[in-house]
């Protein structure tokens, strides 16, 4: 067993030693975010539906666009 911890100087008792790692232990790195979802509007047959027409100045140019 490799040693991940060594004490340098001074005379540590079992106790701070066991506090110290119980510290370490506690401040490891987050775990990462679970990558995001992708949504499933993008097989929704409701997208290919046309939006419905708005009377204005360009509901001409709208009329041709899907």
């Amino acid at each position: 067993m490799s040693d991940h911890l060594r004490i340098v100087r001074g005379d540590a008792t079992p106790e701070e030693i066991a506090a110290l790692v119980a510290v370490l232990a506690a401040r490891q790195a987050p775990p990462s975010p679970p990558p995001p979802r992708r949504g499933r509007t993008w097989r929704n047959p409701a997208r290919r539906m046309r939006n419905p027409l708005v009377p204005g100045k360009s509901a001409w140019r709208m009329s041709a666009l899907p």
